[in-house]
């Protein structure tokens, strides 16, 4: 188990680095990573780590809640208003709808695990949308209109909407059984997930105020409460998003103690580059090479579609705004790139033993190839193009 974890660390550190330095996302290098050292290649990863995955892939997911929350600003939200809004559920909307419109046709999906494709490939991913929106910033570009600012600000809750989505429609697919008991537990998820993540930021907000701590006992603290936040949801006493509640725990700690936000991020940066290592590299490892080669080709139309889809819900939430249209182009490229939600929960079916398992996480796999290298190239190659500079960049 140590010499795989090592492997895991080290590969995906080298191929990390190799895709920087031909201007690719690093979380290339490290499904790669993954990949080559997989049960399908060269097999050199313990059956433990495997069996386990979804367990290290949960605590990732956490450390990426985390750090959207105290990274998020509610004043982005009152500054930009309704876009910033729409923006948090609308794309994800209609890229679902897409999905359940031509998965069934191209790969052979039944509609509740078109819905749950659709879930799982509908979120953003921060891991390339964030440093790019904040380089902007500092740049000034876009700035005047807020558009890096509403583009943060409505990727940061995009995520938690559709992983809420998704754990509804994952019930809806294991039992082939629609009840309108779980379209009524999505708001009081909402609702029961939002109140008691206020109320523990506040809480929390008071206790760090009160109470001189080091850092890390700061971070190990919130860890600790943010997994048992995901276990009361898993217990399943009552309709409750832990999910939710982690993300608003942190918004508002960091509102109630800012300097908490300036002392505790750093460390959960630290975490993330472990846990983005093991992230990707060990959803590379669950891929069958053969069987991704073989969905390839419907794969990629099926992406094409709902990416289009994404695109035209990107269009509805800024009508009516002060864009104009290469401003409103930007927005649209600016919301393809996936990558952290997509590897974090697209092994998360097989794992239950769906029979669609193979296919969500193989198409998974392939919108993080695709897009995100894509994406990441689109915001970079047109933001002098498409946006307006507040101020003089000196490059």
């Amino acid at each position: 188990m140590l010499l795989s974890l090592a492997l895991l660390f080290l590969y995906g550190l080298v191929f990390g680095w190799i895709c920087k330095k031909i201007h690719l996302p690093p979380l290339i290098g490290m499904l790669g990573a993954g990949i080559l050292l997989g049960p399908y290649a060269l097999n050199l990863i313990d059956e433990s780590i495997l069996t386990n995955s979804s367990s290290i892939r949960r605590i990732a997911l956490v450390i990426i809640l985390i750090r959207a929350g105290l990274s998020l600003n509610l004043a982005d939200f009152k500054k930009v208003g309704r876009p910033a809004v729409l923006l948090c559920f609308v794309p994800a909307c209609f890229e679902i709808a897409g999905m359940a419109l031509l998965a069934r046709p191209l790969l052979n999906l039944t509609l509740p695990e078109s819905l749950l494709l659709g879930a799982v490939i509908g979120a953003v991913s921060p891991a390339v949308i964030v440093p790019r929106m904040i380089k902007l910033i500092d740049r000034g570009y876009g700035t005047k209109k807020s558009i890096p600012q509403m583009i943060l600000a409505g990727a940061s809750l995009d995520d938690v909407f559709v992983i809420v989505l998704f754990s509804v429609f994952a019930s809806f697919a294991e039992t082939n059984v629609f009840s309108p008991v779980l379209l009524i537990k999505i708001p009081v998820s909402l609702v029961t997930g939002t109140l008691i993540g206020i109320a523990l930021g506040f809480a929390f907000g008071f206790l760090f105020r009160k109470c001189r701590m080091p850092s890390v006992t700061k971070t190990l603290v919130l860890l600790s409460v943010s997994f048992l936040l995901l276990a009361l949801e898993d217990a399943d006493f009552f309709p409750f998003s832990g999910l939710v509640s982690v993300v608003l725990m942190h918004i508002f700690l960091k509102r109630k103690t800012p300097e908490v936000q300036a002392e505790l991020s750093p460390k959960f940066k630290a975490l993330w580059q472990g846990a983005e290592i093991l992230l990707f590299s060990l959803v590379g490892a669950c891929v069958n090479p053969a069987y991704a080669v073989q969905a390839g080709g419907k794969a990629l139309l099926l992406l094409l579609f709902v990416l289009l889809c994404r695109m035209l819900g990107v269009f509805v939430c800024l009508v009516k705004t002060n864009l104009n249209g290469r401003e409103r182009l930007f927005c649209m490229l600016a919301y393809l790139p996936k990558a952290t939600v997509q590897a974090a929960i697209g092994g998360i079916p097989l794992a239950m033993g769906l029979a669609c398992g193979e296919t969500i996480l193989t198409v998974a796999v392939l919108s993080i190839l695709v897009t995100a290298p894509v994406g990441a190239f689109l915001i970079d190659l047109t933001y002098p193009k498409l946006l307006d500079a507040k101020k003089t960049v000196v490059l």
